[in-house]
């Protein structure tokens, strides 16, 4: 007579063993290229980072007002008044004493205007610093943009294996059900001992806790893609093939000296370090101004007034001022070799970045295809054994083993899977080409250099760049 065990061995072990993402009633399927676009959108960290960028460009017009006229008005209405007294002694040796009152109100208005005409380079430095800063900043914003998008493919791709993981405990908490109950069947006519059900409750209940783990780290895993996403993740559809990636370690290092945000930000901070030395080199020199002024005051209750203007040249410099200028020369020089040191850093953390990110890539592919390898000998083995077992050659606790063995080789199997897509997309960083641009995201890219030619020369409010510029903050409010 055939055991019990024997009926669960044909239909039910492929049923149970079979890897499915099982997913809860979603609404839409998401693919990687969703969530990239989502998380480009949604991140308040590139948008904190725009906002720094529009700060530098704002330095710049702020430099550049030094060198073009600067007129500034003025009005005053002012009331005098005098009381005066005297005794005075006539001839005849009588005393009067004699008061005298004035009083009177006037109102002034003045205009006066002031023009740097030349400071032998001080303030084009400046402003040529500032044009250094604002493309040092717009790398870092691209930098930062790389940074969210390997958040958003890592979140991605927990999901999946979050959710592959939950099925996979599932289905194996379903099969050492099944083996209980085997166990328990082959007890009651004397096949196995109590010994080998306790092994299978044993079992169950660590597989239980497993479900329990699982869930937990599907739950974190759609919380962490809520974060980066802005939005909980529907069904998430399979990833696409892998980006195509450089393989040579050597060629994938020169492509990231040339392309990489880090680089091309500190590249830029050194170039403004220089022009900085510069400017405070330059402070030390004579100026060159254009002055003006207009006034008139009217006097209220007689007829009098004063007109009048200047107009002069003025050329003067610093004398003596207690070490000050010096001092900010010698930090300035300080400053721009702070910044040469930081290229060093920069450019061999990205050399060596390139070079774990390609070996990390490469490791992962082999340990992805040794899983594979793993799962279907180990799959092999598990059915073996519990037919084997079936014919009372192997006992539970070695069916329970080779079950464990194949439940292992299964989660190496979706962890590896899902660490290629990271390791992949993260040799695209660190080579600087993991931009929405270069992945050719479906979003509006953001357009750094906008808002710079629209305030680099300063417009006043009233004007009509300035009332565009004004519309362009308001929707930038809104967002």
């Amino acid at each position: 007579m055939r055991s019990p065990a024997r009926r669960f061995t044909a239909k039910t072990l492929g049923a149970a063993l079979a890897i499915g993402v099982v997913f809860a009633a979603p609404l839409r399927a998401d693919t990687l290229a969703d969530a990239l676009a989502g998380a480009y959108t949604h991140s308040g960290l590139l948008d904190q980072n725009r906002a720094l960028l529009r700060a530098a460009d704002e330095d710049v017009a702020a430099a550049q007002a030094l060198l073009r006229p600067i007129v500034n008005w003025s009005a005053s209405i002012d009331h005098s008044f005098s009381e005066s007294g005297a005794t005075t002694t006539g001839l005849t040796g009588v005393s009067s004493f004699n008061r005298t009152s004035l009083s009177g109100t006037s109102t002034t208005v003045g205009i006066v205007a002031q023009m740097l005409l030349y400071d032998f380079g001080a303030s084009q430095s400046r402003i040529a610093a500032a044009k250094e800063t604002v493309l040092a900043t717009r790398a870092s914003l691209t930098s930062i943009e790389q940074q969210v998008l390997l958040r958003a493919v890592s979140a991605y791709m927990n999901v999946r294996q979050a959710y592959e993981f939950v099925a996979l405990r599932e289905n194996n908490l379903r099969l050492l059900t099944q083996e209980l109950r085997a166990a328990q069947d082959r007890f009651e006519v004397g096949e196995v001992t109590r010994t080998d059900v306790s092994l299978a409750e044993a079992q169950l209940a660590a597989a239980r806790s497993g479900v329990a783990a699982a869930r937990r780290d599907l739950a974190q895993a759609i919380e962490f893609y809520r974060n980066v996403v802005g939005r909980r993740p529907g069904q998430l559809a399979p990833p696409p093939s892998l980006p195509r990636t450089e393989t040579n370690v050597d060629t994938a290092k020169a492509v990231a000296m040339r392309r990489h945000p880090d680089i091309d930000a500190a590249q830029h901070q050194v170039a403004a370090t220089d022009l900085l030395v510069i400017a405070t080199d330059r402070d030390m020199y004579p100026q060159l101004s254009l002055n003006g002024s207009l006034s008139a005051t009217e006097n209220f209750g007689n007829d009098n007034f004063r007109r009048g203007g200047a107009v002069g040249l003025e050329f003067g410099g610093p004398i003596y001022q207690g070490g000050r200028l010096s001092s900010a020369n010698r930090a300035a020089m300080a400053r721009r070799d702070a910044a040469r040191a930081n290229l060093h850093v920069v450019r061999h953390n990205l050399a060596e970045n390139v070079g774990n990110a390609i070996a990390d890539l490469q490791a992962l592919i082999a340990q992805s295809q040794a899983s594979e390898r793993q799962v279907s000998a180990a799959n092999v083995a598990f059915s073996g054994v519990r037919e084997e077992a079936t014919l009372g050659a192997r006992t539970t606790l070695d069916v329970l083993d080779a079950e464990q063995t194949l439940l292992d080789a299964q989660a190496l199997r979706i962890q590896a899977q899902s660490q290629v897509y990271v390791a992949a997309y993260a040799v695209l960083a660190s080579m600087g080409l993991l931009t929405a641009e270069q992945l050719g995201l479906n979003v509006q890219i953001y357009d750094p250099e906008a808002y710079y030619n629209l305030v680099k020369d300063g417009p006043a409010k009233l004007t009509k760049q300035g009332k565009q510029l004004d519309r362009v903050l308001e929707a930038l409010g809104k967002e």
